[in-house]
């Protein structure tokens, strides 16, 4: 596919997808969300690929929803929906979006329906994703961290949810994530108040895994992702990212049952007796995902 809003790269077994707007903070566009969800379908499908990074071009990872697409919002003569299904359609189509804009129409991923939306897709994704926040990320673009698997940040980072101050709401799905990466009265406030942080703060609450240098940071997150790439199973890692993400709907119990499974499946594999090979051997691992 050809891209616009986005740049699609790959070096060597990491896939980037950049937001690539930077004239307008890379301001988030019908035409960005469609080419950010095709991106992730071509690093999924791709068996070279290993990690994603999602990133933005110059000083900002994304600003939010561009303002001059929000004016073309429905104002207030829109209808109330009947029911869910019937908002669902209807913010696709202000969003220009499928009602379910799926990463995976066939649920080739075995994905559970929470992960094949709009948004969480990324959730589906079976490798792992990171955010490289390297400037400030508000609204929909820090929704999108968010879904990511791992957070880096720069120093230059800032966040906001900035609804409120939009006269909007806590937005596609975020009123589940937050909470759960941040805690319960942390995401009361940067709800609330659509307050501006700064990276140190996002790490003090746990929205970010790590605070780098802005001169060294895409060399310290190149450096995690091509570990992950080379160094650990990817059958592992997409078998852990799976369990992570549905243990949040699972007892203790039923995840304990589906790790036992796992393991088990895991024991016959290439990968484990590549794991063990490389280990006695004290050489490198060549992990093939089987």
């Amino acid at each position: 596919m050809d891209y616009h809003d986005i740049l699609y790269t790959i070096t060597g077994r990491v896939a980037f997808i950049t937001l690539n707007r930077p004239d307008r903070l890379n301001a988030w566009t019908r035409r960005m969300a469609a080419e950010v969800h095709s991106a992730f379908r071509e690093a999924a499908a791709d068996q070279s690929v290993r990690v994603i990074i999602l990133t933005g071009a110059g000083r900002g990872f994304c600003a939010g929803a561009d303002m001059d697409e929000l004016t073309d919002a429905p104002g207030p003569e829109i209808s109330v929906p009947h029911d869910n299904q019937d908002a669902e359609k209807m913010v696709s189509v202000i969003m220009g979006t499928p009602a379910d804009h799926e990463l995976d129409p066939d649920n080739t991923f075995d994905a559970r329906p929470d992960f094949r939306k709009r948004y969480t897709y990324l959730q589906a994704v079976p490798k792992p994703v990171i955010a490289a926040i390297n400037g400030p990320a508000a609204g929909l673009g820090m929704i999108m961290t968010l879904y990511c698997d791992i957070r880096f940040a720069s120093e230059k980072a800032r966040f906001s949810t900035a609804f409120s101050r939009r006269g909007l709401i806590a937005e596609h799905g975020v009123s589940w994530m937050l909470p759960r990466i941040v805690g319960l009265s942390n995401a009361m406030d940067l709800l609330f108040s659509a307050r501006l942080i700064d990276a140190r703060e996002a790490l003090s609450m746990g929205l970010v895994n790590r605070v780098i240098p802005e001169e060294k940071f895409m060399e310290e997150v190149w450096d995690y992702a091509n570990m992950l790439a080379t160094h650990v199973s990817p059958r592992s890692v997409a078998i852990m990212k799976k369990q992570v993400y549905e243990a949040q709907f699972q007892t203790l119990e039923e995840a304990a049952m589906a790790a036992d499974k796992a393991l088990l499946s895991s024991l016959s594999s290439m990968d484990f007796k590549e794991g063990v090979a490389h280990f006695l051997e004290k050489r490198r691992p060549e992990f093939t995902g089987s």
